[in-house]
């Protein structure tokens, strides 16, 4: 199972990492349009139409960007009492278990994720955000929605892989407690369940 496990573990670092990138400039953009917002809302008394919009997109993308991260490091909020109570391999099924129903949950999500990115709701315009392409002499061009609608199923596909490395992480850690696992690239101060 190890020889399953690194790959997997090699891929999610390294496309984790970059997710992490793009997701912090996300962020900064984002802060970065709304004072424009607020700039222009409040100090010209002009409310622009774009940058709600714009915000709303950026943050779509920057949550479908670093979830997978926070779910590899145990980040999310989570009850696990019982897990912990149990007995170290009681515990370890247990949590193999709920990994299996989250990683169905997220196997059916996919082909919703994926209908509503390039299916009918995908090809609608977004109301305000265009590409000011008249500025280079073309036309200006309105961003489809499916550039919003597919960060959460980038997002589900990068939970899936995740999902897949701690499958088998439990499942070695059950059959042979003494394997030495790939790291995961958590930060030494990260603050999780643990």
């Amino acid at each position: 199972m190890l020889v399953l496990l690194r790959p997997v573990a090699f891929l999610n670092t390294h496309a984790l990492r970059l997710c992490r990138q793009l997701a912090w400039i996300a962020l900064a953009l984002m802060v970065m349009v709304i004072l424009t917002q607020v700039v222009f809302r409040y100090i010209f008394n002009n409310a622009l139409a774009w940058p709600d919009e714009a915000a709303r997109f950026l943050m779509l993308w920057m949550v479908g960007l670093m979830a997978p991260s926070a779910f590899r490091w145990n980040g999310f909020v989570a009850i696990d009492m019982l897990p912990r109570a149990l007995p170290r391999a009681s515990g370890l099924i247990l949590t193999l278990l709920l990994l299996l129903l989250s990683l169905a949950v997220m196997l059916a999500a996919v082909g919703h994720g994926y209908k509503h990115t390039f299916g009918f709701g995908g090809r609608f315009d977004s109301s305000s955000l265009r590409l000011p392409l008249d500025w280079f002499g073309m036309d200006t061009v309105k961003l489809k929605l499916r550039y919003m609608y597919a960060s959460l199923f980038v997002c589900i596909l990068l939970l899936i892989s995740v999902n897949v490395e701690l499958v088998l992480r439990t499942l070695i850690t059950l059959v042979r407690p003494e394997a030495e696992l790939p790291g995961d690239d958590a930060p030494d101060d990260m603050v999780g369940a643990d």
